[in-house]
């Protein structure tokens, strides 16, 4: 494997992960899901939390921020283009797509593991 470690996975083509898209991979009896934000690569385990939901089978959404008009009433709610959100399919519970950290108690991080492209290829290690 051209560099790579024994403990490191050939998962797919580089080419094969979109800017804001995910695949899922099985390795040494986990599956991880791998996203491309912000032009890099990121790792977790498709395991929530919360009840153990398979949350990175779930949508790739923006942070909902409030619109404020006058008297700091809301006027509108729309998606953020700069902070991306895994939405586990269970039970919506959401987690920061850069870092992992659940939105609403930051302490709560997905698992994660290192991801590297080398030579047009993803390589996952499980040495974390």
């Amino acid at each position: 494997m051209n560099g790579a470690s024994p403990s490191d996975y050939a998962v797919c083509a580089s080419s094969a992960i979109a800017e804001r898209e995910g695949v899922l991979v099985s390795a040494a009896g986990l599956e991880i899901g791998i996203f491309r934000v912000g032009g890099r690569l990121v790792a977790y385990e498709n395991r929530c939390r919360h009840q153990g939901g398979p949350v990175c089978s779930g949508r790739v959404l923006g942070r909902l921020e409030a619109v404020l008009g006058p008297g700091g009433t809301i006027v509108e709610e729309r998606f953020s283009d700069s902070e991306l959100h895994l939405v586990c399919p269970w039970h919506g519970w959401e987690y920061d797509l850069a870092t992992g950290e659940c939105s609403v108690d930051r302490a709560l991080k997905l698992r994660s593991f290192a991801v590297t492209e080398r030579d047009g290829h993803v390589y996952l290690s499980l040495t974390v």
